[in-house]
């Protein structure tokens, strides 16, 4: 079992989300619940840079139910419903009042696999498990009940990399954002590692 390790504190989110969403890279994800822990290191991300940036939920100061978290303190949990069937997580970054987030892409999985697999069904190799946001959420069980929870103190929380990430951090446009024109082909993509949810 992975020794533990303090969650990063509240001074590490409140940053953009650029900066942020590099440093994620090599973190771990871990969510301890009924007993059961589940831990993934993060491989990829997306950064999501408020009111400027077409791509992000509160572009233009948009402020809906469903964004109200982005608005808020730093280092809590963005989870939010699309396509009428998966959910996505992400981290709040940037000081309250300016509403930038992480999206969390994928993760490889590094304590309570057979967990994950009950969650989601047989399906291959471990590293598949989370390869994307939605499959990451299926595998940890995380909805909409867990939008605003705190990431630096519970029972999910993002614990600090044990080292540098190794290797290059690859760099690629955003998935899935092409409404947004020009700010669809910034690289705001990032990732570490061989498991991707899609190819850089």
């Amino acid at each position: 079992m992975a020794q533990q390790r303090r969650p990063l504190p509240r001074r590490f989110f409140a940053r953009d989300a650029l900066v942020v969403a590099r440093e994620l890279l090599g973190c771990e994800l871990v969510l301890r619940r009924r007993g059961i822990t589940c831990r993934g290191l993060i491989v990829e991300t997306e950064a999501y840079c408020g009111v400027a940036d077409r791509a992000c939920h509160t572009f233009g100061g948009r402020r809906t139910p469903r964004t109200e978290t982005m608005w808020g303190e730093p280092g809590h949990a963005y989870i939010y419903f699309t396509y009428g069937m998966h959910w996505c997580l992400n981290a709040v970054c940037a000081p309250a009042g300016d509403p930038q987030a992480v999206l969390i892409r994928a993760v490889e999985p590094l304590e309570g696999v057979a967990a994950m697999q009950r969650r989601r069904g047989p399906n291959g190799r471990p590293e598949d498990l989370c390869r994307g946001p939605a499959r990451l959420c299926a595998a940890f069980g995380l909805s909409g009940a867990d939008d605003g929870r705190d990431l630096t103190q519970g029972a999910l929380v993002i614990e600090r990399r044990r080292s540098s990430p190794q290797g290059r951090v690859l760099t690629g446009p955003r998935i899935g954002v092409a409404y947004a024109g020009p700010d669809a082909r910034k690289p705001w993509r990032f990732g570490i590692g061989a498991v991707h949810s899609r190819p850089f």
